[in-house]
């Protein structure tokens, strides 16, 4: 079985690595390409769902690359995949034949495999593989068109504040190896960290989580991400790299409850920015602005979950806010396409200008806000009522920003329904289909919410008892939304009666762009700049100076030892040549005469001396 799960992560990564890295010559089929594998990966998805495989293979000594599909990554992998395959057909039409296709659809297949590997990671290090390539691969879509200098700043921005928090996994992973038995960085062992390791362990996890999640401090960066195609905000915003960060504080809750202080902490945090960053949604004046501080604020009701042990419905809310938001998305880019304009104003009876794209927005504005009968209404009010546990101020502060949902949500609503038909083309055929499915999503989740769906959901989850919300919960907190939206629909154009500087301080994201700028992208830009002076001016002189030294010592060693050397290798070879051509003499012929001459008298001698003996020894 882990064949398939290789398959599932590796086809988004190999096709998108493929098609990214092709270039311009790919872009006639990357589009059917990518919306292929997209269709085929959704598939995949669903039987490892069933199946639930298990992949491992070498990494490090002792730390393998470990995926597996258990209850809460079943859901989420099919989650990740149905909403990039519905986003890939959907930019079919919204990313045109004169773009760089071959990149724009290679980029957002990767984009949802490093997803999918971060929901099937099993230990830190493989989560840490799939996290960091999510954040690399989504500051280059938010930089799409890179020609752009504002597109390019908004994506920095992004990527460094993000950057920033990833520090915390990078602590929290060498904390665990410190810390936990036998240094293992399984996730599901990390609660078991002992002494203050448990406590750096659970402060890395929760910096990182926040940081991805855009939760408070951290929230203008995913105003800044708004610089990227359309649906790049919708697979972004719903179902990938924003939500990472609230899957990871709810696959990771023992964690932070053994830790002591890191369920409220992180409670609280999810339930001040999904108040806060709902007001801040409240008074924008562009779509795309006010759909991604909702992003922040619905994400915040997933936090909250996580801190309040509420896993059930902090699972459901991600599901259908992945299906709403992404919905929300695809339809303010066919309206920025049509009308050129995404500023509410300007979009005076945009919804009634094509009724299918209408329809879906609407379906999307409620769910939303809260309304029953539609899925985030039923999703709130189980982490609601988890967070009732913890004490009725947390409650209140969950059931406020829920109200706040309905409030941003309707005004949405307002502006695009009211006023005189706009006349605009529509999407094709085929893009208005594909947001069939994520508006039929949005009822159909809110049935999970209620038993015996929600028992079945809670045993897929693997977890264990749920807080049972009462019925009354689910009556009050319909009732308040609607109620909001009654009164946000009577304002109309005129808004919340609040002062001017109290909502300016609300357009302008809280002030948190000049605390981004002051404390993220200024320390770590001014860290570069010192850095890349510290080479300019201090590294590349020494290597300069080493370099000229060198040059100079290679010269005086020719001129003072070089020469010297080869003026006695001369010499020596020359008196090993003089001597040479001595020995070679005795060889020579003239030689050989003397010595055969020499060998003649003394043979004359020797008969002489012989005649002598003889003549003598006869007298």
């Amino acid at each position: 079985m882990s064949g398939l799960l290789w398959a599932l992560i590796g086809l988004p990564l190999g096709g998108g690595a493929l098609l990214a890295c092709a270039g311009r010559r790919a872009d006639r089929f990357a589009a059917p390409a990518a919306v292929a594998l997209g269709t085929v990966d959704l598939g995949l998805a669903c039987a490892a769902a069933v199946t639930r495989p298990e992949a491992r293979g070498p990494l490090l000594a002792g730390l393998p690359f470990h995926l597996r599909v258990d209850g809460l990554s079943a859901l989420l992998v099919v989650t990740v995949t149905a909403v990039a395959a519905v986003v890939l057909l959907f930019s079919v039409w919204s990313i045109g034949p004169g773009e760089a296709r071959a990149r724009f659809f290679g980029l957002m297949l990767l984009f949802s495999g490093a997803m999918l590997t971060t929901v099937t990671a099993v230990d830190l290090l493989t989560l840490l593989m799939g996290w960091e390539a999510m954040g690399a691969v989504s500051w280059a879509l938010i930089g799409y068109w890179w020609r752009e200098p504002v597109r390019v700043r908004a994506a920095g921005t992004a990527f460094l504040t993000t950057r920033a928090a990833d520090v915390g996994l990078y602590v929290a992973a060498g904390a665990a190896l410190a810390g936990v038995p036998s240094g293992s960085l399984a996730l599901d062992r990390l609660h078991e960290a002992g002494g203050p390791w448990l406590s750096v362990v659970c402060a890395g996890v929760v910096v990182a989580a926040l940081g991805k999640s855009a939760q408070l401090p951290f929230s203008h960066w995913l105003s800044r991400a708004m610089q990227g195609p359309s649906p790049v905000s919708a697979l972004l915003h719903s179902a990938t790299m924003v939500v990472a960060g609230a899957y990871l504080l709810l696959r990771l809750e023992p964690l932070l409850r053994a830790s002591g202080w890191g369920a409220p902490l992180v409670a609280w945090t999810g339930a001040a920015t999904a108040l806060a960053l709902g007001l801040v949604a409240v008074a924008q004046r562009d779509l795309k602005q006010l759909l991604a501080a909702s992003s922040c604020a619905q994400i915040g009701f997933m936090v909250l979950a996580a801190g309040a042990g509420g896993l059930a419905g902090g699972t459901l809310q991600l599901m259908a806010h992945a299906a709403a938001k992404s919905l929300a998305f695809l339809v303010a880019g066919a309206w920025l396409a049509l009308l050129g304009t995404q500023v509410l104003p300007a979009l005076r009876g945009a919804a009634r200008a094509d009724r299918a794209t209408g329809a879906a927005f609407v379906v999307a504005a409620l769910t939303l806000a809260g309304l029953p009968p539609l899925a985030l209404w039923a999703a709130k009010d189980l982490v609601l009522a988890a967070a009732a546990q913890h004490g009725p101020w947390l409650y209140a502060t969950g059931l406020a920003a829920a109200v706040v949902s309905a409030v941003y949500a309707t005004r949405a609503l307002w502006f695009v329904l009211v006023g005189e038909r706009r006349r605009a083309g529509a999407p094709p055929l085929f893009a208005r289909l594909a947001l069939v499915p994520l508006a039929a999503a949005c009822p159909l989740l809110t049935f999970v919410a209620f038993p015996p769906l929600r028992d079945a959901f809670v045993r897929v989850l693997g977890a264990g008892p749920q807080v049972e919300p009462h019925a009354g919960e689910f009556v009050l907190s319909g009732a308040l939304a609607l109620l909001a939206s009654a009164v946000c629909w009577r304002w109309g154009a005129a808004g919340a009666p609040l002062p001017q500087p109290v909502r300016a301080w609300f357009a302008g994201w809280l002030g948190l762009a000049t605390a981004v700028r002051l404390l993220v992208v200024r320390p770590v830009l001014a860290t570069a700049g010192a850095l890349a002076a510290f080479d300019d001016r201090v590294l590349h002189r020494a290597v300069t100076a080493s370099a000229r030294g060198a040059v100079r010592l290679a010269r005086w060693v020719d001129a003072a030892l070089e020469r010297r050397v080869d003026g006695a290798v001369h010499g020596i070879a020359g008196a090993t040549a003089r001597l040479g051509r001595l020995a070679r003499r005795p060889q020579t012929g003239q030689v050989h005469q003397y010595l055969a001459q020499a060998v003649s008298a003394f043979a004359v001698l020797s008969v002489v001396l012989v005649l002598f003996a003889v003549l003598a020894g006869s007298g």
